[in-house]
């Protein structure tokens, strides 16, 4: 069975769409759809193996794929991965920002190193990226960027770190979107919720239980969402259906940032069926150990 995507088969016929953190979670699944609709995904990540995987599951589909392994925060190492797709490509339709990563904290026990880590992964990475992507590409044919934050309404506990990383992200794209609309380039933002993907695996031991028991009663909609319903919205900002919108952000959360405590109590959700047209998608371990 191929990708499920809710959108036109060919969409992207032609195009070549950059996914950073491409080889698994997300991205993964952001460059299955995007291939599934035509697209050549240029996946980029650090890890050589991950994204060989990738390239073999979505060549095996019958999608065009090539791997590029950097480090995003490495200003020369992006650019060298800049111009080796537009050598072989001729240039650049699209850039799905979504490398970055963070762990759980108080914030009086991050570190400095640690606070900057996070910010220079989930910040300046990101900035390092799409300033090539323009630069080298874009500027002259225009272009989509679709940069990735999170559910950081009202703050983040225990994830100040990322909070600022990604709040930062948010108004950056915000100001790009404006300095970069003559160019016919849009930026926009997408800011996914709790999303059972792979991500979630990687949390320590001690973190387990709040994501298995304390997540989603928080939610509206009572459930995570899926990878799938964050890559139909990334699509969608990539589509020509999106091109009057720039500056914008697309939450995919479930409702989670307008649960007032206090003020109502949250009921059992019902017709909320996820979509989830991934066809190569499973569910991340912790969640499957605790619906056992």
């Amino acid at each position: 069975m191929p990708y499920q995507s809710v959108y036109a088969p060919g969409l992207f016929d032609g195009q070549t769409i950059v996914v950073t953190g491409g080889g698994s979670g997300i991205g993964r699944c952001t460059a299955h759809e995007l291939a599934s609709l035509g697209a050549h995904v240029a996946i980029v990540g650090r890890n050589q193996d991950k994204l060989d995987h990738v390239r073999g599951e979505i060549t095996e589909d019958g999608g065009s794929v090539s791997t590029h392994v950097t480090d995003i925060r490495d200003e020369d190492g992006v650019g060298a991965v800049i111009d080796t797709i537009i050598g072989d490509r001729g240039g650049i339709d699209g850039l799905v920002n979504n490398a970055g990563g963070q762990y759980r904290s108080p914030l009086e026990d991050i570190s400095t190193k640690g606070f900057e880590a996070v910010v220079r992964n989930n910040l300046t990475g990101g900035f390092i990226v799409m300033r090539e992507v323009f630069t080298r590409s874009m500027s002259q044919h225009g272009g989509s960027i679709v940069n990735m934050i999170a559910d950081i309404w009202h703050g983040w506990p225990h994830f100040s770190h990322s909070a600022a990383a990604r709040g930062g992200m948010f108004t950056l794209s915000e100001s790009a979107a404006t300095e970069w609309a003559a160019a016919g380039v849009r930026v926009n933002t997408v800011a996914p919720g709790s999303i059972a993907s792979s991500g979630l695996d990687t949390y320590d031991e001690k973190d387990r239980e709040f994501i298995q028991n304390e997540v989603t009663p928080g939610i509206p909609l009572q459930r995570f969402g899926t990878e799938a319903e964050v890559s139909a919205a990334i699509v969608y900002l990539l589509s020509p259906a999106s091109r009057f919108v720039t500056g914008s952000c697309l939450r995919i959360d479930g409702g989670a940032p307008n649960a007032r405590r206090g003020w109502w109590q949250l009921q059992p959700a019902v017709h909320n069926e996820p979509f989830d047209g991934f066809h190569r998608s499973t569910a991340p371990e912790i969640l499957t150990a605790v619906s056992a």
